[in-house]
């Protein structure tokens, strides 16, 4: 495979392109912080999980609850998500600062780091959902050995 200089073929970022990408930068950025509130309130949740259910345990009509270690469980499944959650807001926020100095500066080094966040977001996604969907593989071939076994 040949190595295409962009430049050379005559690509340019026109004024209606720069205006779409600080569009972008903006909505990126917004959801970028929108993301990491929901990741506080994540971990938030996460530890209050125990004493929530708890609670609940003790009301009247409720069956016993869970156990200790299932309330810890539930507690650091919440801390992984929040995890899992930042780190494309990271990206997304870092591609959105660089994004409008690129545009509002014209500056090529921020151009360039900010496609490599975005570029590093959508890896991360790829990835993420790579993992998921080779859970679900397991779960639906463990599903039918469970379903031949019985």
């Amino acid at each position: 495979m040949e190595n295409l200089d962009l430049l050379s073929n005559d690509l340019q970022v026109s004024p209606q392109a720069q205006s779409y990408l600080m569009d972008s930068a903006r909505w990126g950025k917004f959801l970028a912080i929108t993301g990491f509130i929901l990741c506080g309130i994540m971990m938030i949740i996460a530890f209050f999980i125990p004493l929530f259910l708890s609670q609940l345990a003790s009301s009247p009509g409720m069956p016993n609850g869970f156990s200790q270690g299932m309330k810890i469980g539930i507690m650091i499944v919440y801390l992984i998500l929040a995890l899992v959650l930042f780190f494309p807001c990271f990206y997304l926020y870092k591609f959105s600062v660089k994004m409008q100095s690129a545009v509002n500066g014209v500056s090529q080094e921020n151009f360039d780091e900010s496609l490599m966040n975005l570029k590093s977001m959508f890896k991360f996604y790829g990835i993420f959902t790579i993992v998921i969907l080779s859970f679900y593989a397991l779960a639906f071939i463990g599903g039918i050995i469970a379903a031949a076994i019985h």
